[in-house]
């Protein structure tokens, strides 16, 4: 391969990298210096040295860079580091230099195009796939917390692999699989985006159908008034597959937000359920007035009464300190197992709907515990310890 045709495929591969990549000629010759330079040193071991590439002609030149000193020891010491000030004022137009200056000689070896082709081919590859993949990551850094629609593509132990196109797939574990669902190869889905990771493997794209923020983008893009602000999502509690509750409400007082989000005849919940198949939704109003919200969260019980304990501070996985609040919801008998759902779901929803840890009482065991509560109060409270006389003695002590 001639010298020439070695240029020219520099040139070539550099005005592909800008025109169809978007790569600036500019950052891919910055990078192609430094590697020749590297490329050089480790083939002739030279250390102060400086790679300039012409754009235009694809010529490459070596220069080895010298301090000029009038020092000889050091000279002496490191001859490719300085060059003493006589010898630097024998060379053509050297009589302007003077002590640290730096001189620039060219070095370029006659056989260095091969390396530099080798070279320039390996800077241009690591480029294109480093440009690759950041436009995939800042394409799909766009998309994340956001839906977006894909194909199931496969499936091994740990994810199963959801095409975004362009090539690229979204995982998706374990955890983030709907447990109701079973999907095959070619299946379309839609997914919440969660994650994008840039790895030195490429993007890192992690997809999920269990997010709580799958449904609330689902609630903006069938509920107009979501989308535009009149509608706000309070809350969210999701146990995917099978039953949701969302928390809703609104700036206008003339605008309904649970019949805003339900829509005329279901029609906008049931679309978002359909795409869940068949996930059951409570979409129950959220009120700044922490009872009253109690019981809608506990929807569709009936809820007689909300009572309200002290805080108590507990310490978190973390390490760190919160307030856990508590109550106790006192329903009708005959709705004691409706408030608490079946295997508990129903309260277990509403107490992270509202972030209150929830104690569910019927009215009659309620009374009970009043009742006895009563008594308790009523009871005269015994000494523990029976006084005894200073003078008394047992007869052990006789």
């Amino acid at each position: 391969m001639s010298k020439s045709k070695v240029n020219s495929e520099m040139i070539g591969a550099l005005d592909y990298l800008e025109k169809e990549k978007g790569i600036k000629k500019e950052i891919v010759i910055e990078a192609l210096e430094q590697a020749l330079e590297s490329a050089y040193k480790q083939n002739y071991g030279d250390k102060n040295v400086e790679v300039e590439f012409n754009a235009t002609t694809g010529n490459i030149k070596v220069y080895a860079v010298k301090t000029i000193t009038d020092d000889e020891e050091k000279v002496a010491a490191d001859s490719n580091q300085y060059m003493s000030l006589a010898e630097a004022r024998k060379l053509p137009h050297g009589q302007g230099y003077d002590v640290d200056d730096q001189i620039r000689e060219e070095v370029t070896p006659r056989n260095f195009g091969r390396i530099a082709a080798q070279t320039a081919k390996q800077v241009v590859m690591q480029r294109l796939r480093e440009e690759e993949r950041r436009i995939v990551y800042d394409k799909y850094k766009t998309y994340e917390n956001e839906i977006i629609t894909g194909e199931v593509s496969r499936e091994d132990k740990r994810f199963t692999y959801v095409d975004l196109g362009d090539g690229v797939e979204g995982a998706m574990g374990f955890r983030d699989k709907m447990p109701n669902e079973h999907y095959r190869v070619h299946d379309r889905i839609q997914v919440y985006v969660s994650k994008v990771n840039d790895d030195r493997r490429g993007p890192q794209i992690y997809v999920s159908r269990t997010a709580p923020e799958l449904l609330k983008r689902l609630f903006e893009r069938e509920v107009p008034e979501i989308k535009d602000g009149t509608v706000l999502i309070e809350n969210i509690a999701r146990e995917a597959g099978d039953r949701a509750k969302v928390a809703v409400y609104s700036n206008d007082d003339n605008v309904d937000p649970v019949g805003t989000c339900v829509g005329p005849r279901g029609s906008r919940v049931q679309a978002i359920v359909n795409e869940l198949d068949g996930e059951n939704m409570d979409i129950v109003e959220y009120v700044k007035d922490p009872a009253k919200f109690i019981a809608n969260a506990l929807n569709p019980a009936e809820v007689l009464d909300v009572i309200f304990n002290d805080p108590v501070t507990i310490e978190r996985e973390d390490g760190e300190e919160e307030q856990e609040r508590s109550c106790t919801v006192v329903v009708p008998d005959d709705q004691l197992s409706l408030a608490i759902g079946k295997r508990g779901q129903n309260a277990r929803l509403a107490a992270r709907l509202t972030k209150y840890k929830i104690d569910i009482k019927s009215a009659s065991e309620m009374e009970e515990i009043q009742a006895q509560e009563a008594l308790d109060e009523d009871q005269p409270v015994a000494d523990d310890q029976p006084s005894v006389d200073e003078n008394d003695q047992s007869a052990d002590e006789d």
